[in-house]
């Protein structure tokens, strides 16, 4: 097949891929897509939203255990883990369904197959339709990353999972071993553990979702603890030994001592690593560092024309990272005037667990670590009127700022919806505003928003419903 010349060539699909080359056709590029698999990557069809639709039907299997509470009545409440399933994977279709149109809309070529840099500007693709040679004035690499491996837990599909296995359970396992509290091994635990499941949550790490405030992290575990998730912190798993339908774990405790513990499944979730293999970076002089390509500011390789975005690239592993790493890439590669390279303090974290926890900037450890002087605010949802209307008591806002120029350096919740709040938090330092603006924005009543406003006039000891 001849040669097909394009102003830019973008390899996978996901949030970081798909997102770039909308943005280079609205820009006036050439653009095409080369996937290998499904449109929408991991996120759409086995990461971000499926996940989502799980532990939404989790939240409302939560919520009918409560009716009471709302002087609701209910008989022979159940589940049906397979229509939970087939739902979640709905969801996934019809989005990458969506993506499939906006191709088609924004005039991206989509080439289905498997992707090669071979030099010179130019890809390799081989596919069902055979091989072919895309020219490109410009490559984005967005091949995403895969789950991460360790020696003597690889995963088998069958009774040690990876989240793919973990989302589409043939059936509920009666007992389950996550290892890793990360969002990704916390989620999966909270959903399993929601529908009656024993799970019990290894991490190496002191503390549960290592990389979020301490603060934050001890309320999770006490939350999780309180719903009969077994958490243990300061440990690793030595080995495991595989039985016809269980896995027995050898455990190295924080106190040096070992435990077995038998479970039947077991999900690793110990982070991801860069899809970085058999695309002929290292004969184009590409570095790839621990698994990840290695790139400046700008998002640029050390080969002129070849960018890399998203997991690809390292922490941290988010799609709206990737998206908007996607778009500076493509704007760079337009000559787009007044760029600024991406400020990670500005990137928010998400986990959708019950309760939901979300982030975004230093945490009052790290804020201190790099030489701050600090006040904090914090602000309970016990003291908000739409969290107890909404019976959802339980949860914290907690603010940091700089006290000599009132930067908000960081923000960190946990509870319900927080997920939705953090934006406001991110915005406010998008802005840079200091406490002056927070304090004098007018937060509609009753919401659970109300919280955010509190938790900043906490930091400064003017509080009003606390």
């Amino acid at each position: 097949m001849a040669d097909t010349s394009y102003d830019l060539v973008v390899i996978g699909s996901g949030p970081g891929g798909y997102v770039a080359a909308i943005r280079a056709s609205q820009l006036g590029l050439k653009t095409a897509i080369v996937e290998r698999s499904e449109l929408g990557g991991i996120c759409l069809n086995w990461g971000c939203i499926p996940t989502k639709a799980l532990l939404r039907s989790a939240e409302i299997y939560h919520t009918m255990q409560r009716l009471d509470e709302y002087g609701l009545k209910a008989e022979n409440i159940g589940y049906d883990a397979e229509k939970i399933v087939k739902r979640s994977r709905q969801v996934a279709n019809q989005l990458s369904n969506g993506v499939k149109f906006l191709m088609k809309k924004n005039k991206i070529d989509v080439i289905q197959g498997t992707a090669r840099l071979v030099g010179d500007g130019r890809v390799s693709v081989e596919g069902e339709a055979g091989k072919q040679t895309l020219a490109a004035k410009n490559i984005i690499l967005a091949t995403g990353a895969c789950a991460r491996t360790l020696p003597g837990i690889e995963p088998d599909g069958t009774l040690v999972w990876t989240y793919r296995e973990a989302m589409v359970p043939p059936a509920m396992p009666k007992s389950l071993l996550v290892i890793g509290s990360g969002a990704i091994g916390i989620e999966f635990a909270s959903f399993y553990r929601t529908f009656g499941v024993e799970v019990t949550v290894i991490e190496v790490m002191d503390r549960i979702l290592p990389v979020e405030d301490a603060e934050i992290s001890e309320l999770a575990a006490k939350a999780f603890k309180k719903q009969g998730v077994r958490l243990l912190t300061g440990a690793k798993v030595e080995g495991l030994e595989k039985g016809k339908d269980s896995v027995t774990a050898t455990i190295k405790l924080s106190d040096e001592k070992v435990e077995k513990i038998t479970t039947e499944r077991v999900i690793s979730a110990v982070g991801i690593t860069g899809n970085v293999e058999n695309l002929g970076l290292e004969e184009l002089g590409i570095k790839v560092d621990r698994g990840h390509v290695v790139v400046n500011q700008w998002l640029e390789t050390a080969v002129k024309g070849v960018y890399a975005i998203g997991d690809l690239v390292g922490a941290p592993w988010l799609a709206h990272k990737a998206s908007h790493e996607g778009v500076l890439a493509v704007e760079r590669i337009a000559g787009v005037k007044g760029l600024h390279p991406l400020d990670v303090t500005r990137v928010p974290g998400c986990t959708y667990s019950n309760p939901q926890i979300a982030s975004v900037g230093l945490t009052e450890a790290k804020a201190k670590e790099q030489g701050f002087e600090v006040k904090v605010g914090r602000f309970p949802f016990i003291g908000n009127g739409k969290a107890i209307a909404l019976g959802e008591p339980d949860g914290l806002v907690k603010t940091i700022f700089d006290a000599k120029t009132g930067e908000l350096l960081g923000a960190h919740m946990i509870g319900t919806e927080v997920t939705e709040l953090i934006q406001g938090y991110t915005v406010a330092k998008s802005l840079e505003t200091t406490e002056a603006e927070l304090m004098h924005t007018i937060f509609a009543h009753p919401t659970l928003s109300e919280m955010m406003h509190e938790s900043v006039l906490a930091a400064y000891g003017r509080a009003i419903h606390i």
